[in-house]
This record gives C-alpha cells, sequence and structure tokens, in this order.
C-alpha cells in the first residue's frame, strides 16, 4: 500500500470513494478526465491506432488514451455491472505496464458477494473498517449537499440542466478533493438560492450514461425545455445514503449498475415527484445498454426519445432535429391537454 499512497488512481466508473480517501488515495475518474480534455478526440484515435476497433464505444478508447496519456499507473475497474467492455481495456492496459484492480457489483445484489468485493479492495489498498466508516460519514455530509443542490434543481428551480449533470457527476471521484468539493458546492448552493426560478414549457428527465455531448442542456432550454432530473448522475450522488446502515448496504441500493428494473423503479418514483413531461434516454454506439430503450418504453408512463451518442462531444444536426421536434410536440400537447381542462 504504501507505493500508492497520495496517489491519484484512475478508477473506470463510480467505486467505493470511501475506501480509496481512507486510505490516502486519492481517485481520478477517467471518464471525467477523458470527456473534458481539448484533445478527447486524439484520445479515440490513439486507441484506434493502437489496435481498438472502430465498433467499440468510444468511452472505453476515450479511457484508454487518457490512462495512457495522464501516465495513469494504476486503475480500479468495474469488471461487473458496467460496461461489458472493462475487462478488455483492463487486460490490454496491464499490459502496457498498468497495476489492475479489479472490482464487481454483484448481479445477484447478494450482501454476502458484495461484501467479499469490499474486503477485496480494503486489503488492496491496506485500510481498516474503522476507518473507511469514518470517511463514510463524512463523504456523506457533502453528499447531502449533492443532495441539496438537486432538490434545487426541481422545487425551486433554480439550477441549470448542465449544473445539475455537472456537479452530480462528479461525486464519482469528489473531484480529486472532497474538502475543495464541499466548499464549492456550498458557494454553488448559495448562489443559486439568490436567482430567479427557472419557467419553462417542459421538464424532462435524462436517463442512461452521462452523455459526451455537453451542449445538450443548453440546447434544450434554448428552446423552453430543461432537465430536471439526471438519472444516473443523481445515482453517482447516492441520494439514499443515510438509509444504508453501513458501506455494503450503500453499495447495493446503488441503482446503475443492477438490473434495470430497479432502475425503473426509481426513474418512476421522480416522474411522479419532480413532474416530468418526458424522457430523454442516452445510449452509447455500440453499447449493449441501447437494447434497454424496448423495456424503458414499454414501462414508462411519459413519452421517451432515445438519442445516441458516438465520437462527438456536441451534438450532431439529425439528433437536433429529432430533439427539436420532440419537444414541439411536448409543448402542443401541454397547449392542447390545457385547452381542454
Amino acid at each position: 500500500m504504501q507505493d500508492l499512497k497520495m496517489k491519484k488512481v484512475g478508477i473506470t466508473t463510480t467505486v467505493p470513494a470511501e475506501i480509496l480517501y481512507a486510505a490516502g488515495v486519492v481517485p481520478v475518474d477517467m471518464n471525467n478526465l477523458f470527456i473534458t480534455a481539448e484533445k478527447y478526440d486524439e484520445y479515440i484515435e490513439r486507441a484506434e491506432r493502437d489496435g481498438f476497433p472502430k465498433s467499440m464505444c468510444a468511452w472505453i478508447k476515450g479511457i484508454y488514451g487518457a490512462v495512457l496519456d495522464h501516465k495513469i499507473d494504476t486503475l480500479i475497474g468495474v469488471v461487473e455491472g458496467d460496461c461489458s467492455n472493462t475487462k478488455v481495456l483492463l487486460e490490454v492496459l496491464e499490459r502496457k505496464g498498468v497495476k489492475m484492480i479489479p472490482f464487481g457489483f454483484p448481479h445477484s445484489k447478494d450482501v454476502e458477494t458484495m461484501d467479499l468485493q469490499m474486503k477485496s479492495l480494503k486489503n488492496a489498498l491496506q485500510v481498516s473498517d474503522e476507518t473507511v466508516e469514518k470517511w463514510r460519514k463524512k463523504l456523506g455530509k457533502i453528499r447531502n449537499l449533492g443532495i441539496e443542490l438537486d432538490e434545487l434543481s426541481y422545487k425551486s428551480n433554480q439550477v441549470s440542466g448542465f449544473e445539475n449533470h455537472l456537479l452530480l457527476v462528479s461525486f464519482s471521484d469528489f473531484m480529486n478533493d472532497p474538502d475543495a468539493y464541499e466548499i464549492m458546492l456550498k458557494e454553488k448552493i448559495e448562489e443559486v438560492k439568490n436567482r430567479p426560478a427557472f419557467n419553462e414549457k417542459v421538464r424532462l428527465g435524462y436517463i442512461g450514461v452521462p452523455p459526451m455531448q455537453g451542449d445538450l442542456f443548453e440546447y434544450l432550454e434554448g428552446m423552453e425545455a430543461r432537465i430536471v432530473y439526471n438519472e444516473v448522475q443523481r445515482e453517482f450522488m447516492f441520494p439514499r445514503w443515510k438509509e444504508s446502515q453501513n458501506l455494503v448496504d450503500q453499495y447495493l441500493d446503488y441503482t446503475y449498475p443492477y438490473d434495470l428494473s430497479s432502475r425503473l423503479q426509481d426513474i418512476g418514483k421522480q416522474v411522479q415527484e419532480r413532474s416530468l413531461d418526458a424522457i430523454i434516454h442516452y445510449t452509447q454506439a455500440f453499447c449493449h445498454k441501447a437494447a434497454e430503450d424496448m423495456v424503458i418504453k414499454s414501462e414508462l408512463d411519459i413519452p421517451v426519445l432515445q438519442i445516441e451518442g458516438d465520437k462527438l462531444n456536441v451534438l450532431d444536426a439529425r439528433t437536433k432535429l429529432r430533439i427539436e421536434a420532440f419537444v414541439d410536440m411536448l409543448k402542443d400537447k401541454k397547449e392542447f391537454d390545457l385547452c381542454v381542462s
């Protein structure tokens, strides 16, 4: 563990940050490092030059390029409960000299299996249960700020869709500095409380992995539509952490890595609580999760628009047209319903 002390360790998605910070390790979400880079496209190109197929998800190729570019020498990869291509990514990077620490979210949601995963990660980082629990409570206080910010998004309507997305997605690694992140969240909350409320005509939910196209939120708001629910980003925050007795319970309650049914149950609650008019379901090209759209549309009682991303970090013209037509349809429906009521 000594060689990892205070080192930056890459993660492929949300893992128990409590364990990493308790061990003196600084987690770095490689997804955020990839998509915010000015040369994000060069990461993808590097992966393809090295042999990754063009028909593989851009996120996997981007993470590969980011790991090598930033000289990340230790990576915690989620091998169950996330991207099906992560195992291949880890094998390739291991042959590049990157140390691998696997972690999995058991599909069975079995307490004993999850406990074994937690113990394995604690052993790899040589950290005690007591220290981890202290960090669970410390990070929990920061998660409470995220909950408050999220409520300002849909209750008082003072937070933009992009702000909600950016600040919640960053809970995967607490922006590499929990204390600074806590200060930033407190300042943002005070700032937005003094704003006038948004008055959009259409209230939307966003489900699926966080988008590559960051301009989605602003584009929608330009059409008087606002995203007031970001599903996976909100889950990164662990909004129900206080209901869990320990870290195992907390990460079993995390909906994203498990079955679609538990996700849909929570999405349905948010549709009602946030008075959503429709859902935008984002999928990534070549991702197996795209097939979930059939189930989602059959299970939810509100309109769902599926959009797909690939390598671009901005919306393409075709996707913009589809979104515009969808929003116009929702506006017309609301006006009609108002007239006949």
